[in-house]
């Protein structure tokens, strides 16, 4: 079976394919800044938030496609209550690493399947990371190995190249981690 990854995100995409799950990609384009605003003022949860987003992606490339499986996916990170997004700037992603120096914080991965403009299944998955007691030049040393694009499409740590060292202790799948439950939504496409 081919889906639809509505997404643009290189390290999703290699997941299902390690997964031998075939699929076309073509990005949702949600605004999720003004999403996220707008669901913040509602005193919405960074779980929430993420399960929305992923819905209106999915939902969004699902409209377009009638009879095509599509999933959408969405990952916040949440420290003790407050999102924290993808950084926009090197100096974003700095203060963040800061924020979340020597503490835990879990990161929520949101996945939903859609077909003909509806969601037909989601799930959510969280992970808990504590990141080292690490001092600014530490920080400053790991940004300078992250190149600009992984850094603005896939957060202040990419946990599948050097972010691992940020960490004293990881709890979770390392999937859901890197954006994608494929676990899960395997079980889910094997009984459809």
């Amino acid at each position: 079976m081919k889906i639809i990854l509505a997404s643009k995100s290189g390290v999703r995409r290699e997941i299902l394919r390690k997964n031998k799950i075939d699929c076309d990609v073509e990005p949702s384009n949600v605004d999720e800044d003004e999403v996220k605003i707008s669901m913040i003022n509602e005193s919405a949860t960074p779980t929430l938030i993420s399960k929305n987003l992923a819905e209106l992606k999915a939902n969004k490339v699902s409209n377009k496609n009638p009879d095509k499986i599509v999933l959408g996916a969405d990952s916040v990170i949440d420290l003790e209550g407050e999102l924290i997004s993808k950084p926009k700037s090197r100096q974003e992603a700095f203060e963040i690493l800061k924020k979340l120096n020597g503490k835990r914080h879990q990161l929520i991965s949101s996945v939903c399947i859609s077909k003909n403009g509806s969601m037909i299944w989601n799930y959510t998955d969280a992970s808990s990371l504590t990141m080292k007691e690490l001092n600014l030049d530490e920080i400053k040393s790991y940004l300078k190995k992250v190149d600009d694009k992984k850094l603005y499409a896939y957060g202040v740590y990419q946990i599948e190249e050097g972010g691992r060292d940020l960490f004293s202790k990881i709890e979770g799948d390392e999937d859901t981690i890197m954006g994608l439950p494929v676990k899960k939504i395997k079980e889910y496409l094997n009984n459809i």
